[in-house]
C-alpha cells in the first residue's frame, strides 16, 4: 500500500517544527499501515482530517514565509500598467529564426569553397616531383624526439596551447599539419607531393578564422590517404599504437566525392570460395557498406547454384543505407557459408532486375546505379546478360572484386568490369581491401569532375569520437559541410581526376543557440531535421548513455527519425512535410515528459516549420498555447538595471547568448552576465549583444531585486529561522535567477541542488529548470510540492513552487516561478515519502511569469 503525505494547496513544515512534522508524518503513515494491517489500532477518519488540515497549513505558511512570493506577485502587479503584453507571431519567429540559420551556415559554405578553390589552383600549378623530399607537420610525431633527444623525423617543435574555442584542447591555429593512416606510407612520392603541394591552404585556413572566428576544424582529406586539418593538433593512437582513421571513410568524404548512388553488392559463396576468401569477401562487403550514406540505396544478394538475399525481406527492392540497414547486412553476411557450384549469370540477372524496378517506379537515388561482384573468378558463360540488360547504354557500371591469390580467371573478372565501365581490382588479403574498394569512389566520380560539379554536401548528426580522444569533444553532435577538389590541369581534364575533399564542422549546439530560449517560451523548442527525416537536434534526442563513469553514443544515435519522438503526429504529416521542405504550421495535442520521462504534462502545442534555404535541412519551432502565446516586455534604465544586475545573489543562464563571446578570442574566457556588465558599462562595446533580451534581463533584475533584502532580513533573524529550509530561489523568462541559501553547505542535503552540475534545474540551452515548466501548469499563486526523482539522497527533497503572473488587459503571461527547499534533520528519520502521482490535466492560464521555492522533508 502507498501513502502519500500531500497537501493541496500548502507547504510543508520545518525548523522548530521539523521533529513535529517528521513525527507527525511517520504517525500518519505508520498509524495507517498499522491499522489497515493489523486493525489493533483504529483512529476516527475525522482525526485524520484534523491532522491533514492542520498540516496544510503549516506547510503553506513555511512555504509563503521563506518563499517571499506574495512579495513578488505584488512587485509585478505594481509594473503592470507600464508593460506591454505582445503575442508571439510563430509563423514570423520561424521565418527569422531561419534566416538567421542559413546566413551561419552560408558563410561555412564559403569557407569551403574558398578551401577549394585554392586547393584546384594549388594543384594547377604543381608538377609532380617523384624523388621529392620534403619535411612535413606530421600529427603524430610532432613534439617527440629520441632516446638521445633529438627531433624524429617530421617531428619537429610545434607550438600547442590550450583554446577555449577547440574545447581546451591543446592547439595551434598559426599553422595546421598532418595525419597519414598507418597502413598508407608516409613517405610515399604521392603523400609527399600532396601534403608539399597542399601546403598552400595554411593561409586559407588563417584567413576564413579569421574573417568568421565560429569556425572550428577545416580540413582537406586527399584522395591518396593524408588529412591536414585546421588548428593543427598532436594525434592520438590507440592502444596498439595504430591510427585506423582514414579521411576516405569519413561520411562527408564520401558524400562529396560521389552522387547519390544505387548499389547491389553480389557475392559468390560457392565452394570454391572457402576459407580465407570468404573472410576476404565479407571483409569486402562490409567495406562497401561503409562507404554508403542515407542518400544511397543498396541490396546484398549470396550466389552459389541458386540466389539468395541475405535479407529475404528486402527481396527485389532497395533499401536507404542508413545505419540501421548497413549493420542489419553486416550481421547477415557474417551468417553466410559456401557450397554448391557458383552460377553468376543468374545472380547477375536479379541484380539488374532490381536497379531496372528502382529506376522504372523513380525509387531509390535515381542516379548513378552499380553492381558489385565479389567472386574468386570461376563462373560459367556470363556475357549474354549484359548484352540482354545492360547493352549499349551501359547505364549499370559493374565493379569486380577478384578474391584471393589465384590469377586464373583474373581475365574473366576483367572483361566484366571493362565491358560494363567499372573497375577491376584483385583483392588477395585482408590487408588489401581498404585501399581497393575506395577505388570505385573515383571511377563514380568522373563524370562529377570532368562537368566540375562542386556541388556542397551536408552530413547528417555525428560524434566524432574516432578523430577526437577527449570526452569533452567526441561527445559534440556536429554537422560538416564539403565540397570535392578536382584537378584543372589540361591533361588529366578528361580523365576526371579527384583530389581529394575539403570541409568543415559545424557544433549543432552553435546552430540552435540562433534559436533563443525565451522568445519560445517555457515549453517551446525548436528542431531541426533532414530531408530524410532524420532528427539533426531535438530536445528529445538523447544519444548518449552511461556505461560505469563514461558516456557513450547509443547505436544508431544519429539515424533516429522525426516520428519517434514527435510521436503524436501519428499520421506523420509534420515529418512528411518537413521532408518535402515545406513552411506551414499544424497543432497537435501532446504529452510532454519532465524529469527525465518520469511525470507527465498535458499540453497544446502550435508547430511551426520551414526550409534553411541552400541545405537539406528543415527547422521547426514548438510554442506552447497558453503561456508560449504572449510575451511581456517591460523598460528601464542601463543605469537602474545595472545596479541591480551586479547584485551577489543574481546570475543569468550561462548557455544561452546574452552577447556574442566567441568571436573575439578575446572575449572567450568571460561569462555572459560578465559579457553584459563589460557591454552594459562601455569597457567592452564592441561586443554583439541580444539587445531584446538584455532589456529584459535588465527589467527583470528591477522588479525581483525587493526578493534579495527581503530574503535577507529572514536569514539575519536567526531565532525565528526554521531548522531545516535550505534554499529560495526564483527564475525568470529571461533566464534570470535569484538564489538565497538558508542553511550553510555543510547543513545542507542537497549540495548539488542549483550549481552547474544540476542541468534539470537551471536555464540551459535546452530546457528551462524543471521547477519553472511544472510551476507554469499549476494555477498561479497556488503552491505545488513534489519530490525529485533523483538518487536516495535527492529523494529526500521536496520543492515548493508557485508562478507569479503578469496581466495587461485580458492577456496574461508568466513572469517567472519561485521554490523554497527545506529537509528534515530528524532522528530517527521518517520512512523516506513515494513520489506524487502524475499530475492532472493542467490548469491554463492565459501565460504566465517567475516561479519560486524549495524545500526538504
Amino acid at each position: 500500500m502507498v501513502c502519500r503525505c500531500r497537501s493541496g494547496g500548502g507547504g510543508r513544515t520545518a525548523g522548530h517544527a521539523g521533529m513535529r512534522l517528521a513525527t507527525l508524518v511517520w504517525i500518519v503513515c505508520s498509524g495507517w499501515f498499522f491499522w489497515s494491517a493489523h486493525a489493533q489500532m483504529k483512529i476516527p477518519p475525522e482525526t485524520v482530517q484534523q491532522w491533514a488540515e492542520s498540516f496544510g497549513k503549516q506547510i503553506l505558511a513555511l512555504s509563503t514565509k521563506y518563499s517571499g512570493a506574495q512579495l513578488l506577485q505584488k512587485k509585478y502587479k505594481d509594473i503592470q500598467g507600464v508593460v506591454r503584453m505582445e503575442e508571439v507571431d510563430g509563423e514570423e519567429l520561424v521565418k527569422s529564426i531561419a534566416d538567421e540559420m542559413e546566413n551561419m551556415l552560408g558563410r561555412k559554405m564559403k569557407s569551403v569553397k574558398r578551401l577549394a578553390e585554392s586547393a584546384e589552383d594549388a594543384d594547377l600549378y604543381h608538377d609532380y616531383n617523384a624523388t621529392l623530399e620534403f619535411d612535413y607537420y606530421n600529427s603524430m610525431m610532432i613534439n617527440t624526439v629520441d632516446e638521445g633527444g633529438n627531433a624524429l623525423d617530421m617531428g619537429s617543435e610545434f607550438p600547442l596551447e590550450e583554446n577555449e574555442h577547440f574545447n581546451m584542447l591543446p592547439v595551434n591555429t598559426l599553422q595546421s599539419d598532418i595525419q597519414v593512416p598507418t597502413n598508407v606510407y608516409n613517405k610515399d612520392p604521392g603523400i609527399l607531393n600532396g601534403v608539399y603541394m597542399s601546403e598552400a591552404l595554411n593561409d586559407i585556413f588563417i584567413d576564413n578564422f579569421q574573417k568568421d572566428p565560429t569556425l572550428t576544424w577545416q580540413y582537406f582529406g586527399s584522395a591518396t590517404g593524408f588529412f591536414r586539418i585546421y588548428p593543427g593538433i598532436q594525434w592520438t593512437p590507440d592502444e596498439n599504437g595504430v591510427v585506423t582513421f582514414d579521411c576516405r571513410n569519413r561520411n562527408w568524404y564520401i558524400q562529396a566525392a560521389t552522387s547519390p548512388k544505387d548499389i547491389v553488392i553480389v557475392v559468390d559463396v560457392s565452394g570454391s570460395m572457402k576459407g580465407l576468401r570468404l573472410t576476404i569477401a565479407k571483409h569486402t562487403i562490409n567495406t562497401i557498406l561503409d562507404t554508403l550514406g542515407e542518400n544511397d540505396f543498396v541490396n546484398v544478394i549470396a550466389y552459389s547454384d541458386y540466389v539468395q538475399y541475405v535479407e529475404p525481406c528486402f527481396k527485389g527492392i532497395l533499401v536507404q543505407a542508413d545505419l540501421d540497414n548497413r549493420e542489419h547486412f553486416k550481421l547477415l553476411v557474417e551468417e553466410l557459408h559456401v557450397k554448391g557450384e557458383g552460377k553468376v549469370k543468374k545472380a547477375m540477372k536479379e541484380s539488374f532486375k532490381i536497379l531496372n524496378a528502382a529506376a522504372a517506379r523513380g525509387q531509390g537515388s535515381l542516379c548513378n546505379q552499380a553492381i558489385m561482384l565479389i567472386t574468386d573468378g570461376a563462373m560459367e558463360d556470363f556475357q549474354d546478360v549484359f548484352k540482354e540488360f545492360n547493352w549499349p547504354d551501359r547505364r549499370v557500371r559493374v565493379f569486380t572484386y577478384l578474391i584471393g591469390r589465384e590469377m586464373t580467371f583474373a581475365s574473366n573478372t576483367k572483361w566484366i568490369a571493362c565491358n560494363n565501365k567499372g573497375y577491376y581490382t584483385h583483392v588477395s588479403t585482408l590487408a588489401d581491401v581498404q585501399e581497393n574498394v575506395m577505388e570505385y569512389l573515383h571511377v563514380l566520380s568522373r563524370p562529377m569532375v570532368i562537368n566540375h560539379d562542386h556541388d556542397i554536401i551536408w552530413t547528417e548528426a555525428y560524434m566524432d569520437s574516432v578523430l577526437f580522444n577527449t570526452q569533452a569533444q567526441s561527445l559534440l553532435l556536429m554537422t560538416s559541410v564539403a565540397m570535392p577538389v578536382f584537378s584543372k590541369k589540361k591533361e588529366t581534364l578528361s580523365h576526371g581526376i579527384l583530389l581529394g575533399v575539403v570541409g568543415t564542422d559545424v557544433p549543432l549546439r552553435e546552430l540552435m543557440r540562433l534559436a533563443p530560449r525565451y522568445k519560445l517560451g517555457v515549453h517551446g523548442y525548436a528542431f531541426l531535421n533532414t530531408n530524410n527525416g532524420y532528427i539533426l537536434s531535438h530536445p528529445d534526442l538523447r544519444p548518449l548513455y552511461k556505461e560505469g563513469k563514461k558516456l557513450k553514443p547509443k547505436p544508431n544515435y544519429n539515424s533516429v527519425d522525426l516520428a519517434e519522438v514527435e510521436w503524436e503526429d501519428t499520421e506523420e504529416i509534420l515529418r512528411t512535410a518537413m521532408v518535402k521542405g515545406e513552411t506551414g504550421t499544424m497543432s497537435l495535442d501532446v504529452r510532454a515528459g519532465v524529469e527525465k520521462g518520469r511525470r507527465v504534462m498535458f499540453l497544446k502545442n502550435d508547430y511551426f516549420y520551414t526550409i534553411i534555404d541552400e541545405t537539406p535541412f528543415s527547422l521547426g519551432m514548438v510554442l506552447t498555447r497558453g503561456h508560449g502565446e504572449y510575451i511581456f516586455k517591460g523598460n528601464v534604465s542601463v543605469e537602474e538595471g545595472l545596479h541591480d544586475l551586479m547584485a551577489p545573489d543574481l546570475t543569468i543562464a550561462d548557455e544561452w547568448t546574452y552577447c556574442e563571446t566567441d568571436i573575439d578570442p578575446h572575449h572567450r574566457k568571460l561569462s555572459q552576465l560578465q559579457a553584459v556588465i563589460r557591454y552594459l558599462t562601455g569597457k567592452e562595446p564592441e561586443l554583439e549583444c541580444d539587445e531584446d533580451l538584455m532589456r529584459q534581463t535588465l527589467f527583470d533584475a528591477v522588479v525581483t531585486a525587493p526578493m534579495e533584502a527581503y530574503w535577507t532580513a529572514i536569514s539575519l533573524n536567526v531565532a525565528s529561522m526554521d531548522d531545516g529550509v535550505e534554499t529560495a530561489f526564483l527564475g525568470t523568462r529571461s533566464g534570470l535567477m535569484r538564489l538565497s541559501r538558508y542553511a550553510g553547505i555543510e547543513k545542507r542535503v542537497a549540495k548539488k541542488f542549483l550549481t552547474k552540475l544540476d542541468k534539470e534545474n537551471i536555464f540551459t540551452l535546452d530546457h528551462f529548470p524543471v521547477w519553472y515548466r511544472r510551476a507554469a501548469e499549476y494555477p498561479a499563486g497556488k503552491f505545488l510540492y513534489y519530490i525529485p526523482m533523483g538518487d536516495t539522497r535527492d529523494g529526500r527533497m521536496v520543492i515548493s513552487i508557485t508562478a507569479a503572473t503578469v496581466t495587461v488587459g485580458k492577456k496574461t503571461a508568466i513572469a517567472g516561478g519561485r521554490t523554497l527547499s527545506s529537509f528534515s534533520s530528524s532522528s530517527p528519520p521518517p520512512p523516506p515519502l513515494p513520489p506524487p502521482s502524475p499530475i492532472p490535466p493542467p490548469f491554463l492560464p492565459h501565460v504566465k511569469s517567475p516561479s519560486c521555492g524549495v524545500f526538504r522533508c
